[in-house]
Parts: C-alpha cells; sequence; structure tokens
C-alpha cells in the first residue's frame, strides 16, 4: 500500500465552524424576566392611567370658564370631567350629541375631593358655582371595576403563577431523583411481530447450537428441573465486534417467546456512587417481575473489568455495580426463569468472579464468518433490495475474508447506494465488488490527482507488492493493483487467500514481511531514493516480525518461548504492556526484529532486480490503465513466462 507524502511542516487547517445551541444563562434569563416585567408595568399604566387627548383643559382654566360664563355643564365620572361650553351666541343644543368637538372639553379632578371645594380654591364663589348645571355618574361595566381591582389582583396573580412555576421545578428535579436509581434498559415485548429468531441470523452455527438448550429451558423450564439439572445463569457470548452478539442474544428471546431487557454496561455508571448498584436491582426486580426473562447487558467490559487495579480505588462506582451484579446472579433460585446474558469483545479483562461457575460460566464464542457464512449472511441482507442476473454471491464471499456480519451489511447497503446514485434500478456484481473496496479502503478520492512523476512513482510501488507477491509460493495471490487513491492511501495492492486460512506458518510471514517491503525495496532500486509513501508497509512489516519473536516462537534465536506481556491496562489510550525480560533480552529481540527485516528486505531485492523487465512493462501498463484487476495482471505475467498461482474453482 502506498500512503500518500504528509509534509514535515504541519499544516494550518481552518476549524469548521459548528452552531450549537447554547442553553440560555442566567444573565439572558434575568434580562428577559425584567423586561417581560417593564412591559407588563407599561401596560398597565396605560391602561390605569390612558393618555390625555386634545380637548383636556386643566382645572384653572375650568374655574376661568366658570367665572366667565362659558360652562354650561359639568359632568363628573369618578375623577373625570366632562366639560360642556356654550356657543358664541350663548346657547347650547337640545341634543348634546350634536354638539361640536370644540365646545366639549374633558378635565380631571383630584381623587376624594369634592369639585366645589377644589374649585374654591381657584377663586370660584358659590354663586358663579351654582350657575353651573352639575350631573355626577357612577361608572359601571367590567372595565371599571377591572380598573380599580387591577392594581390589588395583578401582583397577586404574578406571585401565584410564580410560586406554581418555581413548584412545578422543583416537583420535576424531585421527580427525576426519585428515577434516578432506576434501570434504564430497553424492554422488548415477547408478542413483538418483528421479533428476531435464529432464522434472521446467519452463519454462527456452532453458537446457535449452544444458545438452543437455553432456549429449551426457558419454553419447557420443567424437564430439567426434574431431573436435577440446572442451566447456567449466565452466558457470555464473545467475539470480534460486529459478528452479531447483539443479534444472537435477541434471537435467543424471539425463539423462546420471553422478555427481553437490554442495557449497555456503560449505562449503569454515574457520577453518583451507588445509583449503578440500584440500577443493577431494579433490573433484576423488573426481569424477575417479567419471567420467564433474559437480561442482556452489552459491552460488559465496561463495568466487569479486573477489580484491583488501582484505578479509582476500592470503592469506586465501577466496582460498586459489579459488586451488585454477582450479588444478583447468587441470588437466583433454581425455579427463577431469569438468564443473563452478556457480550464483550474483550474477554481478556474481565474479572475472574464472574467467569467462575454458577454466574456467567457458559462462554459462546461467536467468529467471524466464514465463506459460506459469508455466503449466507449475505443473501440474509440482500432481501427486498432488487439485484441483476450477474449477482453471484459465492465470488463475493470469496473475495471477503475477514469481513464481520456488520462489514457485509455495510457492503450491500454501499452496493444499493452506488446503483442508486447511478439512477439504475438493480444492483450489480459491478457494485458490490466496488463495495468491498470502499469498505475495506474508504471512498475514492477522485480530486487527489497526483502528478506525473509521484503517479509513476506510486504504479512502480504498488506493482512491487504485487511482483513480489506472485513469485514467493506463501504469499497470498494478487486480486487488484490500482493506483487511484482511496482513504489515506494513494495506491493498493489487494491480495486474498482463495481458501479460508485459520493458522499463519513461519514460511507465511516470511513471505508477508518480503511482499509487503516491496514496495520499499523498489522506490530505492528505480528512483534512487525513499518517500513517505511505505510508512504504513515498515508498520506492519515490523508488528509481524515482533510477533514472530515474541508472541509466537517462531525466532531460532530463542526458540519457544513467548516474551510478550498482558496488555489488559490502558493508560493515555494505549494498551499497557507487562514486560517480564530483562534489558538484555530487548535488545536481542530487537536484534532479531532487524534480521528478520532484513532477510525479506533481501528476498524482495533479488526477486525486483531479476524481474526488473517485468516490473518496467507491467508499471507501464499500470499507468495507463489505473487498475489492473487479477485476470488482467496474470496476463501480463504469463506474457513473461511467469507462472501464476492456480486459482480455486468455486463450487
Amino acid at each position: 500500500m502506498y500512503n500518500t507524502p504528509m509534509p514535515k511542516k504541519p499544516i494550518k487547517r481552518r476549524k469548521r465552524s459548528v452552531r450549537r445551541k447554547k442553553k440560555p444563562s442566567f444573565i439572558n434569563q434575568l434580562m428577559i424576566t425584567v423586561l417581560i416585567l417593564s412591559a407588563i408595568s407599561l401596560i398597565y399604566s396605560n391602561i390605569s392611567e390612558p393618555q390625555l387627548d386634545q380637548g383636556q383643559i386643566t382645572l384653572s382654566e375650568l374655574a376661568e370658564g366658570i367665572k366667565n360664563g362659558e360652562v354650561y355643564e359639568v359632568i363628573i365620572k369618578g375623577n373625570e370631567l366632562d366639560i360642556i361650553l356654550f356657543n358664541e351666541e350663548g346657547t347650547v343644543p337640545e341634543d348634546i350629541k350634536e354638539l361640536p368637538e370644540e365646545l366639549r372639553k374633558k378635565s380631571k379632578k383630584e381623587s376624594g375631593t369634592a369639585l366645589s371645594e377644589t374649585l374654591s380654591n381657584y377663586g370660584v364663589t358659590s354663586e358663579q358655582f351654582g350657575s353651573v348645571s352639575i350631573e355626577v355618574k357612577n361608572e359601571t361595566g367590567f372595565f371599571f371595576y377591572f380598573i380599580n381591582i387591577a392594581p390589588f389582583l395583578i401582583p397577586v396573580f404574578f406571585i401565584i403563577f410564580l410560586i406554581w412555576y418555581l413548584s412545578k421545578q422543583m416537583k420535576g428535579a424531585g421527580a427525576q431523583a426519585l428515577t434516578f436509581g432506576q434501570s434504564r434498559a430497553k424492554f422488548i415485548n415477547p408478542k413483538d411481530k418483528n421479533k428476531v429468531t435464529f432464522k434472521d441470523v446467519a452463519g454462527v452455527k456452532e453458537a446457535k447450537q449452544e444458545l438452543e438448550e437455553i432456549v429449551d429451558f426457558l419454553r419447557s423450564p420443567k424437564k430439567f428441573i426434574e431431573i436435577g439439572a440446572q442451566i447456567p445463569k449466565g452466558v457470555l457470548l464473545m467475539g470480534a465486534p460486529g459478528t452479531g452478539k447483539t443479534l444472537l442474544a435477541r434471537a435467543v428471546a424471539g425463539e423462546a417467546g420471553v422478555s427481553f431487557f437490554s442495557i449497555s454496561g456503560s449505562e449503569f455508571i454515574e457520577m453518583f456512587v451507588g445509583v449503578g448498584a440500584s440500577r443493577v436491582r431494579d433490573l433484576f426486580k423488573l426481569a424477575k417481575a417479567a419471567a420467564p426473562a433474559i437480561i442482556f447487558i452489552d459491552e460488559i467490559d465496561a463495568v466487569g473489568r479486573t477489580r484491583g487495579s488501582g484505578m479509582g480505588g476500592g470503592n469506586d462506582e465501577r466496582e460498586q455495580t459489579l459488586n451488585q451484579i454477582l450479588v444478583e446472579m447468587d441470588g437466583f433460585e433454581t425455579n427463577e426463569k431469569v438468564i443473563v446474558m452478556a457480550a464483550t469483545n474483550r474477554p481478556d479483562v474481565l474479572d475472574p468472579a464472574i467467569l467462575r461457575p454458577g454466574r456467567f460460566d457458559r462462554r459462546v464464542k461467536v467468529e467471524l464468518p466464514d465463506r459460506d457464512d459469508r455466503e449466507q449472511i449475505l443473501k440474509v441482507h440482500a432481501k427486498n433490495k432488487p439485484l441483476a442476473e450477474d449477482v453471484d454471491f459465492r465470488i463475493i464471499a470469496q473475495r471477503t475474508p475477514g469481513f464481520s456480519g456488520a462489514d457485509l451489511y455495510s457492503l450491500m447497503n454501499e452496493s444499493a447506494i452506488m446503483a442508486a446514485r447511478e439512477k439504475r434500478k438493480t444492483i450489480g456484481q459491478f457494485d458490490m465488488i466496488r463495495s468491498i473496496e470502499k469498505v475495506m479502503l474508504g471512498p475514492e478520492r477522485k480530486s487527489h490527482v497526483l502528478g506525473p512523476k509521484e503517479k509513476e512513482l506510486t504504479a512502480y510501488h504498488e506493482v512491487g507488492h504485487a511482483l513480489v507477491a506472485s513469485l514467493l509460493p506463501d504469499a497470498d495471490p494478487v486480486h487488484k493493483i490500482s493506483i487511484i487513491s482511496r482513504g489515506n492511501a494513494g495506491g493498493y495492492t489487494l491480495k486474498l487467500p482463495d481458501n479460508e486460512r485459520k493458522m499463519w506458518t513461519r514460511k507465511n510471514f516470511k513471505d508477508d514481511i518480503a511482499m509487503t517491503l516491496g514496495g520499499y525495496v523498489t522506490e530505492e532500486m528505480v528512483f534512487g531514493d525513499i518517500s513517505t509513501g511505505p510508512s504504513n508497509d515498515l508498520q506492519v512489516a515490523t508488528q509481524m516480525a515482533r510477533d514472530m519473536v515474541t508472541l509466537y516462537g517462531m525466532s531460532p534465536e530463542f526458540g519457544p518461548i513467548a516474551l510478550k506481556g498482558r496488555e489488559g491496562r490502558v493508560m493515555f489510550g494505549q494498551g499497557v504492556q507487562d514486560k517480564e525480560y530483562s534489558e538484555d533480552v530487548n535488545k536481542r529481540i530487537d536484534s532479531e526484529i532487524n534480521r528478520i527485516l532484513a532477510e525479506g528486505y533481501e528476498t524482495a531485492k533479488s526477486i525486483l532486480t531479476k524481474y526488473r523487465h517485468v516490473l518496467d512493462d507491467i508499471s507501464k501498463e499500470l499507468l495507463e490503465r489505473e487498475n489492473l484487476e487479477r485476470e488482467d495482471y496474470e496476463v501480463l505475467l504469463k506474457k513473461h513466462g511467469i507462472k501464476v498461482k492456480k486459482q480455486e474453482i468455486l463450487k
């Protein structure tokens, strides 16, 4: 694989701004409250004290009018005064409604003071006041009473609303506090029509056989109890990510027709001590009430790691939660039809107390699917998808060794997306083959265009890998060579075994190391220089050589001894390895790794030097076509008299 060159100087990248909804701060809430209160006060002031119109006169002007004999009548409405004046002729129409606006005035008197007393202070005599017609009208109606009562009611209503709002908030907080220790498990009803069964889980035949007796016990526990047999209380599903552990647990519940409680191990843990243990107690209480039932704890290693590691002390929340799980499982009676199932991809870090007999003593290994299983899984994921006539799941299964069930689901989904993007109604074989490379390496980077020199370097690099692999007997055959960028790779050589491989031999490792160093040797031999492209190749080759020496006992220098310690502890995001050997042994390990890498380097160099003309010819062909499939590549090998590896005939 050829990695795109990385510059030594750091590249400044613009940070992508992400808009997030911010919660209003206390100051913002206070400002909003003040604005609302100000608006309410303004509205109330406008209601209680309306703005004066153009016909408003003062009491002094009213007094002067009465003294001059210009006022005909004064109508008193509370504190409001309606004033009717004489016209120029000194008369008033019989119908007061027909008066023009200039003869109608308004004023206000002081509250709680008689109008006569007020006017006398302005010099109006009793004779002058008596010459004016005075009419008193008592105001009635809702608006009148509202204006008078509002100053008292509005503050009362505001205080009542404030008390109600605060009590509601406190009630919600209290309810949350009361439910804080309750289980967060998801419940799946056994009567659900869309339940999962073993028919929906392809492959994993051995795992399904192990779980069938669990289903039988949940369906008819009487025959087991009568003979004195005890079904395991806990079943631990172990396997790589994406192998279908959660799906298997749901299938057991669907086959048995029992209640299913699903929860992740991380959902028990909170910052408050005792909450996780409380949730465990509540979960087991719910399961016992709904028995027969299955409790499924996904990623149990989140709470089930080995205790006493020194991280967080002896009384941290995680250990308290684990202790409660162990106690609850010990409290099961033989007649309680509750089974605990758990899943993890790190069984090596689990506490021994979990794995002892009487708890999770039934362990089911869920392995990666083989070729037949992959074919069945592809057919399951292809349901409800229109397929073209050229689709052959057998070929796709052969080209996907090491794929998990989740990878195969992603493969089928990517195939459907490609077909839809190209406006086709069916999914073809070509879509699936392209999807394999997308799932393994990432999408094509068509915008990442290499220059002529970099393109030539990449072509020689990838052909160097392929040529060494084709000429070594224990290396896997090459299925495709490409110089089109995918993911982080500027180009790639896809090599896959024709037969499923469960074990690697020393010859496999040595040939694979030589093949991995083929690109490095090619750059040095053809261009007289080394680029940053082989960086990933060097990491892979070095790791394989280290595993040969320290883990598999494949080094003649050390013989049958394992020098690699356990990596159960994590520090700063990386596994911490416990070294159980001296510094002198460490130096010998480094020396042996260098020897293995040097041997692989010399093997690759001798092959590429001998077949330099083949390297040049295939590299030029790859530069023109950018992609070489297995058939086209083998035609070029035969052209130069190189015997190709026999391809297995699919049955």
